[in-house]
């Protein structure tokens, strides 16, 4: 049997990088997967790459009022989430004298508020004891001048992590 058989994964960002990756490893091992994504196209790919009947949602995590939806989308066709794996980002890098509003804004609603807002509304949909797993990265501890937003929305999500732990 499959360790994850029956269980219902859901990874935001998982048309690409780690987010991919994460739900080819929960289809190998039985689950039932959803992956969203901002752009149809390589949504479409990455689903046809993890295949066991994986369900493709185009969303962006930046719009909060698309989560609630894509969540609903999700626990109609599968159930009840067991795995949700926080993973949508971006990586906007430019000089800090030269980072424009437009810039910050992106990175930040996705990064940011994108995970916490991720979260948030798939509360009602996570069967009891899921995970929840919410992806950082090593940046988030790190100097670089051309990734100083990306890195404080890095470091701002690995706070949220450990601000959930205590729910």
């Amino acid at each position: 049997m499959k360790k994850l058989e029956n269980k219902v994964a859901v990874v935001t960002g998982g048309n690409s990088g780690i987010g991919l990756a994460a739900a080819k490893l929960f289809a190998a091992h039985g689950a039932k997967v959803a992956i969203t994504g901002r752009n149809k196209a390589t949504l479409d790919a990455a689903v046809a790459t993890v295949g066991n009947n994986t369900l493709g949602i185009v969303s962006d995590v930046a719009n909060v009022g698309e989560l609630a939806g894509q969540y609903k989308q999700i626990s109609d066709a599968f159930g009840k989430i067991d795995v949700l794996v926080v993973n949508a980002g971006v990586f906007i890098a430019a000089p800090f004298a030269e980072y424009t509003e437009e810039m910050f804004d992106t990175s930040s609603d996705i990064n940011f508020k994108g995970a916490f807002f991720s979260v948030q509304k798939a509360l009602p949909y996570l069967n009891d004891g899921a995970s929840i797993i919410i992806t950082s990265s090593a940046v988030s501890n790190k100097a670089m001048a051309t990734a100083a937003v990306y890195a404080a929305t890095k470091a701002a999500v690995t706070s949220l992590a450990r601000s959930l732990i205590s729910l």
